[in-house]
């Protein structure tokens, strides 16, 4: 028998990660829904339609279908036809309906569209909501990047208003401080993008000079200019490209550069005001303390973020440690249109997603999880057996009802298996009521971390162990 597996580009999570990764997703829940987001739940799997076209060309492929099993299929005919199918996606790349009508959902922002067209009118708009499940995609796994991993978004819809652009990156700012992460936010305007292949004289080729200009941070502005090259972009358009990108300064000098260049440019000019605008809502949405200090927010002409539903402000969130080599933790932006996908026109949506299994590498990279997550155990009380058994679930129950997390070794075991069990669990308390505890209705206290031991009252007791 071969040994167990499980497929590449997944993971088990053992208890320590997962409580480290409900950590994470405990924090942005609070932020959610301190900010009036509410909570949704979208099912692992959409019909293929619903998904394909949305993603660009690169993310179609990388959409996980499912395969149809046929039991579904009742009459003779179409299990025939099924059958026929079977025999040609075996000999060679095929696909129809027969064969795949579902997918894995790729993210959870076009879910939601679907979602918010199937109950407009059940709805109050704008709807804020944040979600936090897992999505697959079809990639080359490596460092940071998954076949299935979590994601976390917020998305306000029914609104134009570029107060939701800045609520986000506060949200974004308000997050990643909580988690101890150095962050930058990185915003830009497909707006923007749009302008700069005006410039170039190709607007029709603006998805390429995106894609291209997506991979700057990894491939550098000569594999950016290799690229444009072979996607027929001309060398004048490659050096608007360039002359642009070099713009530097702070973001205000930014905005000014790149108005002075696109001045004649409609969407050139709308996507400024529109970056202005957010960036002049966020400074108020800011403490006092902080409107005059660095906000970690910064300009990026190169930031294309390759997703077709994008139309206004987007955003990406790198972390900012000099020793932490990590992709993108999070990003987002406006999409004006996106219900129109599904038959709804003219509703307009802004959302952010947080890459928690990026952000979880992150914080263990950088050493910043909380100590007292690694056991959801505070004490742990050793059995002696007989009546001191007894005892201790008497004194089970109190420290439970104390809001306590306590546990019993369930057998009477050898004292040594015991305490290695505490100690390999990372217990930071062990409690041991012996025959002269509970005769004195007494308990002794063991801490781990100091290696001191009092004979003390449960009260006592409870009260040390609440104030640890």
């Amino acid at each position: 028998m071969s040994k167990p597996s499980i497929p590449q580009g997944t993971r088990d999570f053992s208890p320590e990660e997962v409580r480290k990764r409900q950590y994470i997703l405990h924090t942005l829940q609070d932020i959610f829904e301190l900010y009036g987001f509410q909570p949704l739940e979208t099912p692992s799997m959409e019909n293929l339609v619903t998904l394909t076209g949305k993603y660009g060309e690169e993310g179609d492929r990388l959409i996980f279908k499912i395969l149809n099993n046929g039991l579904h299929e009742k009459k003779e005919e179409d299990k025939a036809k099924l059958n026929a199918e079977w025999n040609n996606l075996l000999s060679k790349p095929y696909s129809t309906p027969v064969v795949t009508e579902r997918a894995l959902r790729y993210d959870l922002t076009i879910p939601f569209a679907r979602y918010v067209v199937m109950h407009q009118n059940e709805l109050a708009f704008p709807f804020r909501r944040y979600q936090m499940q897992p999505v697959w995609r079809a990639d080359r796994p490596q460092k940071g990047r998954y076949r299935e991993f979590w994601q976390c978004d917020a998305d306000v819809v029914g609104s134009t208003s570029l107060i939701n652009e800045a609520e986000l990156l506060g949200i974004y700012q308000n997050a990643f401080d909580k988690l101890h992460i150095p962050v930058t936010i990185k915003i830009n305007s497909r707006k923007l993008l749009a302008a700069l292949a005006e410039l170039c004289g190709m607007p029709e080729k603006m998805m390429d000079i995106t894609i291209a200009m997506d991979k700057l941070d990894k491939i550098g502005w000569i594999g950016v200019a290799k690229e444009l090259q072979e996607r027929s972009i001309s060398d004048d358009g490659i050096w608007q490209i360039e002359k642009v990108i070099n713009v530097t300064g702070n973001n205000e000098q930014k905005l000014a550069a790149f108005a002075d260049i696109m001045q004649h440019s409609a969407s050139g000019m709308e996507g400024i005001n529109e970056l202005s605008k957010t960036l002049a809502y966020h400074k108020e949405l800011l403490p006092p303390s902080d409107k005059d200090v660095k906000t970690g927010i910064e300009v990026d002409i190169s930031l294309a973020r390759g997703l077709n539903y994008y139309t206004g402000v987007i955003v990406e969130v790198v972390c900012a440690h000099p020793d932490v080599k990590m992709g993108s933790i999070g990003g987002g932006g406006r999409y004006d249109d996106l219900t129109g996908l599904f038959g709804l026109k003219g509703l307009s949506g802004v959302g952010v997603s947080f890459g928690i299994d990026r952000i979880y590498d992150v914080m263990e990279e950088l050493k910043v999880f909380p100590e007292q997550l690694a056991t959801g155990t505070a004490v742990m009380l050793v059995n002696f057996g007989g009546e001191n058994e007894i005892y201790a679930l008497h004194l089970l129950q109190k420290l439970r009802a104390a809001g306590i997390a306590a546990e019993i070794y369930p057998d009477a075991a050898k004292f040594d298996k015991q305490m290695k069990y505490a100690n390999k669990r990372g217990i930071p308390y062990v409690m041991l009521p012996g025959d002269d505890e509970r005769q004195k209705n007494m308990v002794s206290l063991k801490n781990f971390s100091t290696g001191e031991q009092q004979l003390l009252t449960p009260d006592e007791c409870i009260r040390i162990i609440q104030s640890a």
